[in-house]
């Protein structure tokens, strides 16, 4: 007799194992793993962490993050970077739902949060489409650590009055973005995945009326050892961002002219034992920059 396919099983897809057929049906963690700092995870995220019987997990989870899964779970890395990608999104989503059909407890770990430009509801319209059940665990996103370890605040009372997050990326050509929008004064524009496209982005800004002097954060890796910050203006941020190498948010608005530095980041300064760091407060002006390196 010919053999039945699962029940739930979606036409196609691959089973992992192909073991446990009659087992009950597992389930699909989306957690968000914020921006690196294993300190910034939930104490839902650690748990489901803790639970997991595989870890599906992006490039950017730091190893610290990673380390706190059970030593039994097993790891799945579907790292994407720009025009290289280990799985395509149509396959990561296949594989969580094959994984939760065999009846395991399936973590899916996304830097930042799953739903801010992570893709997480494509992974859960996947898995309410296969009859798995899907959890999302929130996380820090990049921009709330960026900000808060600057000391430049994403909404200010009489400079920033809002707060947009956009994508920096397309997959074909320029973002289609509302310039005109993003342009008004008196806001943060946060950009995501900008850094290629930091030349357009400032551009576009400023033919739609966005002033130049506009002062601007670039933050490289935030929350980790390693986290790096150029605060520049919008006339500046094509060349502040050509530094960059890893990872980072454009932060464009009047209330980034708050971010503090530290006397010993600034060349020529320096403290004694015992001294507390100094914050300092930086006017720029237009073309300006201050490159700060986070220890």
């Amino acid at each position: 007799m010919a053999r039945q396919p699962a029940r739930n099983r979606p036409p196609g897809l691959v089973v992992v194992g192909g073991k446990h057929a009659g087992r009950a049906l597992g389930a699909v963690w989306l957690v968000g793993a914020g921006p690196g700092d294993p300190d910034l995870l939930t104490f839902r995220a650690f748990n489901a962490l803790r639970a997991a019987d595989v870890v599906v997990h992006d490039g950017l989870v730091s190893e610290e993050i990673l380390d706190l899964a059970p030593s039994r779970a097993r790891r799945i890395n579907v790292a994407k970077r720009k025009s290289r990608h280990t799985l395509p999104q149509d396959d990561i989503n296949q594989l969580l739902v094959a994984l939760a059909l065999e009846g395991l407890n399936v973590v899916r770990l996304k830097g930042g949060d799953p739903f801010l430009f992570g893709r997480g509801g494509e992974e859960l319209a996947a898995c309410r489409e296969a009859g798995v059940d899907c959890h999302v665990v929130p996380g820090v996103t990049a921009a709330l650590a960026a900000s808060a370890g600057a000391g430049a605040p994403l909404t200010h009372r009489g400079s920033a009055q809002a707060v947009t997050f956009v994508t920096g990326h397309a997959a074909h050509g320029e973002p289609d973005l509302d310039w005109v929008a993003l342009a008004r004064p008196n806001q943060t524009v946060v950009v995501y995945m900008g850094v290629s496209t930091a030349g357009l982005i400032a551009e576009r800004l400023t033919a739609a009326g966005r002033a130049g002097a506009t002062p601007a954060l670039v933050v490289e890796n935030a929350s980790r050892q390693d986290e790096r910050r150029i605060l520049t203006t919008l006339s500046g941020l094509a060349e502040a961002a050509a530094s960059v190498r890893g990872p980072a948010l454009l932060m464009v608005g009047e209330a980034m002219a708050m971010a503090e530095v530290r006397n010993t980041d600034l060349p020529g300064e320096g403290r004694g034992p015992g001294e507390a760091h100094q914050p300092l407060r930086m006017n720029l002006g237009p073309g300006l920059r201050r490159e700060i390196r986070v220890k």
